[in-house]
């Protein structure tokens, strides 16, 4: 026998209920001897009163008490003291088979959590689950590391509520689907086999396609998007996306940026949509397309995640980022109260109706105040007055720069940022501080206990929404959705919408556009025409996007002119060739692609927005000699007035992404061009900021300009 006496908590116990229940089965067992059991039963609840505990008959064998105990371990309490077990009539075999069972099944009722029942209602597993929470799991629910910080043992012995990927953080170089899968997972095993059992949530910057991974579709950047006007199209990019995250075994996309981009020397412009709020809230419906379409029946501002193809969606960045002054990253936006709400609120209503999971604060400040203490825009008004259900976190290392230099004053900065309203913090190093700051200011109520909840009840509710209590674990049922031709076609579809044809011929009935595909010799020139890597930009497998072939698996616009011409055109391609060998070659024609060279956030910020060298001497030396089209490759218009009166045609390509064959769809005549400019082509930079509507509005291509053309297919 045992040698000591358990106790089981009051509240998980009822014998004879259990009894009741087993007796309305078919058992072997007599009517005499199921009263003598439901009597013993009853005896135990008596004593489960009285003396809070349960007595085993001397007839349960040593071995059957000790599996029983061992099946249940997290429920049972063994108690110290002598041994304690009451001496009762002895039961036949069969009786006390039946008993056993009835105990069993005692515990196993006793094993019932209400917040890991899906069949309950969302607000009472919340509260379920809040109820059993210490104040160390709820902390750790509200912290966000980076992976190079993470391991299972850490996400257990911390409960840290979510990972993330900055950008270029991978498992490993060129990292297949499977790698990213069972790094995702051991994370994950971490956080299930904490007390409680709450999932983690893995997060990407997943803002143009799957980015930051290896022969994933690279979509065009937003702000080609926006030139398309097509709302369809932004939604199958989203469902596409939203596949090829969870091809990784990661559930939350920290995309769409909903920013009005008011400034093109803003580094960060080619992820706005337009300058016009309009066209940016009808691009929202991107959110719809990776968390899928909200039901009917939600209710306002409840995040939707309709399952396993679909990610969480993050709107970023809140509010008016898009609107500092001079653009400047991370920039003070001056703008009234009405500003604020006509121009970069709208789009923020849109996403919360759409159901968006989760917001993104600013670096930004507005009129002066950071953004991430904003209490009145970030409780007041996205919670309160846009009742906003999701849940809101910082950007990267976004509480460390409330105050300058960052850091300067962390305990500060973690008051600030929490009493404002930020419920999951992206650390995303260093997290012990911010988990030992948190927790002494919560013990010393300088920050109350109903603020955590909130944040918490926020973060809990995302994940039981988008269902991951019950599926945590990620399989490789999605791996061939990375890369799928499926995908690269609706890419290269959005390539060709978004191209803005803004010069075609040097008079109006000699057009240069659409090209013929069968002549004599052509010339492709330009840094940019094999250039993978430019031509996806920033935010491409690295942070700050990589040059060349080599970063991941798409289509050159070079390769592209290739595969479209007759076999018998003989393609030559030289970066920058000088007028000499111009004029020496007699081309047919030639394709100048130039452009931005690649960059993110503040290093791209730009006062002069100009293509750099060899560019502008490409397009010179090009352009004076034969009949040519510039490609621009960049992330926001840029000076082209100087050369514009060189060259034969023009098109803005934007960012277009590794669907280089876009490109020459359009050019070829394959496809007709269609894409409206979504922002204002300046003269000269002395105009910014200059937006459709302003009075001194003198554009070099005004907002919604573009040229068209027919498809003209040749035999």
């Amino acid at each position: 026998m045992l040698d000591g006496y358990w106790l089981l908590r009051t509240d998980l116990l009822s014998l004879s209920g259990q009894v009741s229940r087993w007796a309305k089965y078919s058992c072997p067992l007599g009517a005499g001897e199921q009263n003598r059991l439901v009597e013993w039963a009853g005896e135990q609840n008596r004593l489960v009163a009285r003396q809070n505990k349960v007595v085993l008959s001397e007839a349960l064998s040593s071995t059957t008490q000790h599996s029983l105990f061992s099946f249940f371990p997290s429920l049972i309490l063994r108690a110290k003291g002598p041994m304690r077990v009451a001496r009762m009539a002895r039961f036949s075999v069969p009786v006390m088979c039946f008993a056993t069972l009835c105990l069993w099944a005692s515990v196993t009722e006793a094993e019932y959590l209400k917040y890991k029942d899906h069949k309950k209602s969302l607000s009472a597993r919340i509260s379920d689950l809040l109820g059993r929470m210490t104040l160390e799991e709820k902390i750790g629910q509200m912290t966000q590391i980076e992976r190079k910080d993470a391991s299972p043992d850490v996400v257990k012995k911390y409960f840290i509520g979510s990972v993330l990927s900055g950008g270029g953080s991978v498992p490993a170089p060129k990292a297949t689907a499977e790698t990213w899968v069972n790094m995702v997972n051991e994370l994950q095993k971490g956080a299930l086999s904490t007390r409680l059992g709450i999932p983690m949530i893995y997060g990407i910057d997943a803002v143009h396609g799957n980015n930051n991974v290896y022969k994933a579709t690279i979509f065009p950047h937003n702000v080609g998007l926006g030139v398309t006007r097509d709302p369809a199209l932004v939604k199958r990019i989203g469902a596409a996306t939203a596949l090829e995250v969870r091809a990784t075994g990661i559930q939350y996309a920290f995309s769409p940026c909903i920013a009005v981009c008011r400034d093109p020397r803003w580094g960060r412009c080619y992820e706005s949509y337009s300058e016009d709020h309009k066209i940016v809230q009808a691009m929202t419906e991107i959110i719809p397309g990776l968390q899928g379409d909200l039901p009917a029946s939600s209710h306002k501002g409840v995040p939707f995640v309709a399952g396993k193809t679909k990610v969480a969606a993050c709107a970023k960045h809140f509010v008016g980022d898009g609107g500092t002054v001079k653009g400047i990253d991370e920039n003070n936006t001056v703008i009234d109260y009405h500003g604020l709400l006509s121009i970069h609120m709208p789009a923020y209503l849109d996403s919360i109706q759409k159901g968006v999971a989760t917001v993104m604060v600013s670096y930004s400040s507005w009129n002066d105040k950071k953004m991430h203490a904003n209490h009145d825009l970030v409780t007041g008004f996205l919670k309160n007055t846009l009742k906003f259900r999701g849940f809101v976190i910082s950007d990267w290392q976004g509480i460390d720069r409330i105050t300058d230099p960052p850091h300067a004053n962390y305990s500060y900065s973690v008051q600030a940022g929490v009493l404002a309203g930020i419920d999951m913090v992206m650390i995303p190093q260093n997290f012990t501080d911010f988990i030992d700051d948190l927790t002494f200011q919560v013990k010393n109520n300088i920050i109350p206990m109903s603020r955590i909840d909130d944040a918490v009840k926020r973060i809990l509710r995302v994940k039981f929404v988008m269902g991951l209590f019950e599926n945590p674990m990620a399989d490789l049922s999605l791996a061939n959705q990375l890369g799928s031709q499926e995908h690269r076609e609706l890419a290269r579809e959005a390539v060709r919408k978004s191209l803005v044809l803004l010069k075609n011929g040097k008079s109006t009935n000699l057009p240069l556009l659409p090209l013929p595909k069968k002549v004599p010799k052509i010339l492709v020139a330009g840094s940019h025409a094999d250039n993978l890597g430019s031509q996806c930009g920033g935010w491409t497998i690295e942070w700050q996007g990589l040059q060349g072939n080599d970063l991941t698996v798409g289509t050159t616009i070079l390769t592209a002119v290739k595969k479209t011409v007759d076999p018998s055109t003989q393609v030559v391609y030289m970066e920058n060739p000088d007028t000499n060998f111009v004029q020496s070659n007699k081309f047919s024609y030639a394709i100048v692609v130039v452009g931005e060279v690649p960059y993110a956030e503040m290093f791209g910020d730009s006062s002069n927005l100009t293509i750099p060298e060899p560019g502008p001497t490409t397009i010179r030396n090009v352009c004076g000699a034969v009949k040519c089209v510039v490609v621009v490759i960049s992330g926001r218009p840029v000076v082209v007035e100087p050369y514009v009166a060189e060259m034969d045609a023009l098109v803005a390509a934007w960012l277009p992404g590794t669907e280089g064959q876009g490109v020459t769809d359009v050019l070829f005549g394959d496809y007709g061009f269609t894409g409206k400019l979504a922002r204002t082509w300046f003269k000269s930079v002395d105009q910014l900021p200059m937006n459709v509507g302003d009075p001194h509005y003198d554009p070099l291509f005004p907002f919604g300009f573009g040229l068209t053309t027919k498809p003209s297919r040749e035999d």
